[in-house]
This record gives structure tokens, C-alpha cells and sequence, in this order.
């Protein structure tokens, strides 16, 4: 029971991560943005969010869908995860945005 109960703390916290529903038209920006070819992100944020969108969507888990209630929370958990990841790369997206409204030029800088 105390695992169920972490899990879902968990899950909530991802979603309060700095106003998950509020940065909504911001991701959906964001794409747009990455679609145009306007904004070039850093495609490591988008590894662990993309498997785990793809581990919720597919029928292969550790738990289960059939399982009620555990099956579910193995994908929301996952999500909840990668949550913050994702977070951090409309957070980028934006002060990119704000550069470009001010007319601030950035430069990509390959530092390896």
C-alpha cells in the first residue's frame, strides 16, 4: 500500500511541476516552433519523455494494463518521470522565444 501511495505523490508532483497544465500552449508553441524549423532543441530533452510516451502508449509493461488500478500507475509514474525533463525544455524554449521578441541573437556553440 505505501508503494501505491508513493507512486501517486509522485505523479501528482510531476503534474504541479511548475504549473504542468499552464505550460500547455507553451509545448504546443514550442513544437510549432520545431516544425518550422525556427527552434532547434537539445534532443536529449526529448529522449526520456519520447520512451515514455511510448511506454505508456504500448501494450508491452512491467505491470500489466489488465491489472486494475497497478496497471495503469506504472505509466503514470513513468510519465510522471519524464515530466520534469520536458518542463525543462519549454522552460529553454521560452527564454529562446523572449531572446528572439527582444532581439537578442544566440549562437550555437559546440563545446565538446
Amino acid at each position: 500500500m505505501a508503494l501505491k501511495a508513493s507512486k501517486i505523490r509522485l505523479i501528482q508532483e510531476a503534474f504541479r511541476h511548475k504549473g504542468f497544465i499552464r505550460k500547455l500552449p507553451d509545448l504546443f508553441r514550442m513544437i510549432k516552433f520545431i516544425s518550422k524549423g525556427d527552434y532547434k532543441p537539445d534532443l536529449k530533452g526529448f529522449i526520456l519523455p519520447g520512451l515514455a510516451l511510448v511506454y505508456a502508449i504500448s501494450p508491452i509493461d512491467v505491470l500489466p494494463d489488465w491489472i486494475p488500478v497497478i496497471g495503469q500507475m506504472d505509466d503514470l509514474a513513468v510519465l510522471a518521470l519524464a515530466m520534469p525533463v520536458l518542463m525543462k525544455e519549454v522552460e529553454k524554449f521560452l527564454i529562446w522565444e523572449d531572446d528572439k521578441k527582444n532581439g537578442i541573437k544566440t549562437i550555437e556553440v559546440d563545446a565538446q
